[in-house]
């Protein structure tokens, strides 16, 4: 080899060596580490190979799976890895480390054969076990029902000219890129994200967004929309997206019902009790004023009066009449 050959194989080296793997998925190292690789369209699945990405981005063919002759896992990895059945969905076949440690930390390729589409391939990258969600303080939190249709949007703020924005979704165990955008050339990169996400992706464009049409439960976590300039420099905003539980909110719709229904029924029975408190009260105080009254009159009866009785005639009522008056001695008159 000559030294111009020696030379550019050289720069290409250190180019590689410069430049970022381009990821799909980044997941955080765990002891029981599983890579995902699920076909997001209709179609058969042929053939499925996962590759080792090393520093130059020389691929190193890891394990094979197909679904009549099985799985074949090559040597190194015989005893590090092996082909496991996803239990949400049984077409999708995982890749899965026995007791991982650091050596795994890199980026995976996943290539697909599917039929009749042809090959469709994506990047897995492990990073170190940090969890990406609590260090993403989210703007603003949204809360929605299954099967609403989600549209997250962000302007930029700065004047500065943005090279690329980036739809990211971020949860504790591993962010997934939604959608990727180059300004420069209004172009999208494919998404490789499991659901469908509609965006936009223009040359210079200023607002960015991502719609997510029928939301359910799993889509809950932080969304991330990052404008990137080439100096390095970015602008990032984040939104918390809350799908609620169906049965939750029946029970919540229940408990309202119910609420309201004795909140009524309280509203209601409240001047009724006021009206019997206050005819009870009423009651109690005659019922005082008339042993009072009947006790005054007894009173003044044994202090103040005398009584005798005169024989009505005898076509009378039969009654006997009592009259008050003032008594006086009866002694005879004194003759001079």
């Amino acid at each position: 080899m000559d030294y111009f050959t020696f030379l550019v194989a050289l720069l290409h080296l250190h180019k590689a060596l410069g430049e970022e793997v381009f990821w799909n998925t980044r997941v955080k190292l765990a002891e029981t580490l599983t890579l995902e690789c699920q076909y997001p369209l209709l179609g058969t699945l042929v053939q499925m190979e996962w590759f080792k990405i090393n520093a130059t981005k020389k691929k190193e063919s890891m394990a094979i799976f197909h679904p009549n002759f099985g799985s074949v896992i090559r040597d190194p990895y015989a005893d590090r890895v092996y082909f496991l059945k996803s239990t949400s969905d049984p077409k999708n076949m995982m890749l899965a480390f026995y007791n991982a440690s650091e050596a795994d930390i890199g980026s995976y390729s996943c290539l697909l054969e599917i039929f009749p589409y042809g090959s469709w391939e994506k990047v897995v990258q492990v990073v170190p076990p940090d969890s990406f969600e609590i260090a993403v303080p989210s703007d603003s939190h949204v809360v929605s029902e299954p099967g609403e249709n989600i549209t997250f949007m962000y302007e930029l703020q700065t004047k500065d000219p943005m090279q690329q924005v980036t739809w990211e979704k971020i949860q504790s165990h591993q962010i997934d890129l939604l959608t990727r955008c180059n300004l420069s050339q209004g172009k999208i990169s494919p998404s490789r994200f499991r659901r469908q996400i509609l965006s936009n992706c223009s040359q210079g464009m200023r607002r960015s967004f991502i719609l997510m049409p029928h939301v359910v439960a799993s889509d809950s976590g932080l969304y991330r929309c990052c404008f990137k300039a080439s100096t390095g420099e970015n602008e990032t905003f984040v939104v918390r997206l809350t799908i609620t539980d169906g049965k939750n909110d029946n029970q919540r719709v229940f408990w309202i019902i119910v609420g309201t229904a004795l909140s009524s029924v309280f509203v209601l029975l409240v001047p009724i009790v006021i009206v019997l408190l206050y005819i009870r009260k009423r009651c109690r105080q005659k019922r005082i004023q008339d042993k009072e009254s009947q006790a005054t009159q007894n009173k003044a009866s044994n202090n103040y009066r005398s009584s005798f009785s005169v024989n009505q005639p005898s076509d009378g009522a039969g009654e006997d009449i009592y009259v008050n008056y003032p008594t006086f001695s009866r002694r005879p008159k004194t003759r001079a």
